[in-house]
C-alpha cells in the first residue's frame, strides 16, 4: 500500500463504493448495496448481485477461483470460488493466502507537510528527574492477585480521603492489579516479563508516587521486584498483608501510606512543554471495513506529525501486522531492525501453530461482521496507524521506548494486553481507533477513542472522542483529520479529559502478557 494511496481520498460527493487502488478488483461499500441496484465506481457502472452491507467488499470485475485478490494494492487473500462482477466478496468466497505477505522492498517515507509557525507544545507536568507526564496519579500496585482486592480498597478509600481529594493537581489514585504473581517459576520467562511490566507502571511518568502491596509469600516478592530496577525519583512505599495484620489492618495502613505519600509531594503545576516529549501509543480494536480507510490512516498522519516534532510513537499487535510486515520492514532504518521485526512475526507463527491454529484466526466475529475477511486485510489497515515515518526500533513487550521516532513493540493483538505493554514501555497518551465500538480506558495514560465511521460514532457518542467517518463521506481528507487528531492529542496531554476518563474507566484494563509455565 503506497503511503499516498489513502491520502488521495479528498473532499468529494459521497460515493456508494470506494476503490482504494487501481489494481484492486474490489471496492468497499460505503452504503448498504441492495441486490440489483446500480452503483458507480469512477466512470464504470456496476450492479450489485447480492445484498452487501456497509463496509464490506464488492467485486468490480469477475474473479476466477484461485486468483489473488488485492485491496490497497496489496494481496488480502485468494478467491476460493468464482466471483462475479458486483458480487459480495467475503468469507464465503475469499480465503487467506499464505504468500500474501509480499517481499521487503525499499520505500521512501512520505514527508509530512508542516504548517509553519511555532513548534507545538502542550501543558505537561515536569518531574524532578526530567521526565514529562500528562497525568498525575498515585499508584497502588499489587505484586500478586492475592493482594489485588486490598489494593483496590486502599485506592478507593485513599482517593476519598480529604487530604488527597482536596489536591487539585492529583488526578486520582489508581489500583494497578492483575491475575498473576504466583504459581510460576521464580526465575523463568513469566516472572521476568511480569516484573518488567509492573516496574514500567511503577516508574511511569504519570505515576507521581506508588504504594506496592503484596501478600507476603508469593513468587513475585516485593524485595526482588523493587530491587531489580531503577525507579528514579518516584517515591515508593511497600507493605505486605501478612506483616500488616490481615485485610482490615492492611487497608488502614495502606490508606495512611498513600496519604503520607501525597503530603510529601510538592505542587505539580502544568507548564508548556514541546510536543517532542510525548510518546503516543497507536492501537486499533473492534476494527471494521472502514478502519483502514479513515481513522487508521488519519492516526498515521498524527503519528508522523508528532515524530516530525521529535516525539515518539509506538505500534504493537504483532499478530495484526501479519500479511503486512513487509511494509513495515521496508521502512526500517537498519537491516537488523527489519530482521528483528520479521523474527517476531516468525515466532508468532510458530507459537500459534503449537496450539493447532493460524494467525488468520485473529479477525474476530465482530471484525468479520464489519467487513474484514482475512488477517492480511486487517493487518494492512492496522499498519496504516503507523503513518510513513521510518521504523527506528523493535522492542519486546513492556521494554522501554527509549528514543524518538517510530518503535514497534511485540505485543498480542488483544486490546488490554497490547496497551498494557505500550504504557509499561512509556506511552503517555493512547490513541485507540475502533469501528465496531469500544469502551476501553487505560489509566494512568489517557486514551482517546477514534471512531472509524459516523454511524457508530452517533450510536456510541458517550464513548467516542472523535468521528473520523467524514473521510469516507468526502467531508474531510485523511490529512485534515490527522491534524485534528494531533491537536486533540496535545489537548489531552494538557489535561483535557477523554470520554473514558469522564466515565471513570481505566482501572480494569491492566493485563500483563502471561508467558511461560503456570505451576
Amino acid at each position: 500500500m503506497s503511503p499516498d494511496t489513502l491520502l488521495r481520498i479528498s473532499r468529494r460527493p459521497e460515493p456508494r463504493a470506494l476503490r482504494l487502488h487501481d489494481d484492486d478488483p474490489v471496492a468497499v461499500a460505503l452504503t448498504p448495496l441492495v441486490c440489483g441496484e446500480s452503483f458507480d465506481v469512477g466512470d464504470v457502472r456496476h450492479a450489485a448481485r447480492d445484498d452487501i452491507p456497509r463496509g464490506h467488499k464488492v467485486a468490480l470485475r469477475a474473479v476466477a477461483a484461485g486468483e489473488l485478490v488485492r485491496k490497497y494494492g496489496e494481496v488480502i487473500g485468494v478467491a476460493t470460488a468464482d466471483i462475479a462482477d458486483g458480487a459480495h466478496v467475503h468469507t464465503h468466497n475469499l480465503g487467506f493466502h499464505e504468500a500474501g505477505s509480499g517481499s521487503v522492498r525499499a520505500r521512501q517515507p512520505r514527508p509530512v507537510a508542516e504548517s509553519g509557525g511555532p513548534a507545538p507544545t502542550f501543558e505537561g507536568i515536569l518531574r524532578a528527574d526530567g521526565r514529562v507526564a500528562t497525568r498525575n496519579f498515585i499508584g497502588v500496585l499489587s505484586t500478586v492477585n492475592c493482594s489485588a482486592s486490598i489494593a483496590k480498597l486502599i485506592a478507593a478509600q485513599a482517593e476519598a480521603a480529604p487530604s488527597v481529594a482536596e489536591r487539585a493537581d492529583i488526578d486520582g489514585v489508581v489500583a494497578i492489579t492483575h491475575a498473576g504473581g504466583c504459581g510460576l517459576a521464580a526465575d523463568g520467562e513469566g516472572i521476568r516479563l511480569l516484573r518488567r511490566t509492573l516496574l514500567g507502571y511503577a516508574r511511569h511518568p504519570n505515576i507521581a508516587a506508588v504504594l506496592i502491596i503484596g501478600l507476603g509469600c508469593e513468587v513475585n516478592e516485593i524485595g526482588p521486584l523493587v530491587g531489580s530496577a531503577e525507579l528514579g525519583a518516584t517515591p515508593v512505599r511497600t507493605m505486605t498483608i501478612q506483616d500488616s495484620g490481615g485485610s482490615a489492618a492492611s487497608v488502614r495502613a495502606g490508606v495512611a501510606a498513600v496519604v503520607e505519600l501525597v503530603a510529601g509531594l510538592p505542587p505539580t503545576p502544568r507548564t508548556p512543554i514541546p510536543a517532542s516529549a510525548l510518546t503516543l501509543a497507536l492501537k486499533c480494536g473492534g476494527s471494521d471495513g472502514y478502519s483502514g480507510l479513515t481513522a487508521n490512516p488519519a492516526l498515521g498522519v498524527a503519528a508522523d506529525l508528532l515524530i516530525a516534532q521529535g516525539g515518539a510513537a509506538v505500534l504493537g499487535e504483532t499478530p495484526e501486522i501479519y500479511g503486512a510486515q513487509h511494509l513495515l520492514a521496508a521502512r526500517a532504518t537498519d537491516p537488523e531492525v527489519a530482521e528483528r521485526l520479521l523474527r517476531r512475526v516468525d515466532w508468532w507463527q510458530e507459537h500459534v501453530a503449537r496450539d493447532g491454529t493460524t494467525l488468520d484466526q485473529n479477525p474476530s466475529p465482530g471484525n468479520r461482521r464489519g467487513g474484514i475477511t482475512t488477517i492480511a486485510e486487517k493487518s494492512l489497515g492496522a499498519v496504516a496507524k503507523s503513518g510513513s515515518s521510518p521504523l527506528q526500533a523493535v522492542v519486546d513487550f513492556a521494554e522501554p521506548v527509549s528514543g524518538p521516532g517510530l518503535t514497534f513493540m511485540d505485543t498480542p493483538g488483544y486490546d488490554p494486553v497490547s496497551v498494557t505493554g505500550m504504557i509499561a514501555g512509556g506511552a503517555t497518551v493512547v490513541c485507540f481507533t475502533t469501528g465496531r465500538g469500544s469502551v476501553f480506558g487505560s489509566r494512568p495514560a489517557p486514551c482517546l477513542k477514534l471512531a472509524t465511521n459516523s454511524e457508530m460514532y452517533a450510536r456510541m457518542s458517550d464513548d467516542m472522542d472523535l468521528d473520523c467517518g467524514g473521510i469516507a463521506a468526502g467531508k474531510a481528507t485523511v490529512e485534515e483529520v490527522g491534524r485534528q487528531i494531533f491537536e486533540l492529542v496535545l489537548c489531552t496531554a494538557s489535561g483535557q479529559r477523554t470520554r473514558s476518563e469522564a466515565l471513570g474507566f481505566g482501572q480494569e484494563e491492566f493485563v500483563p502478557w502471561q508467558r511461560g509455565v503456570v505451576l
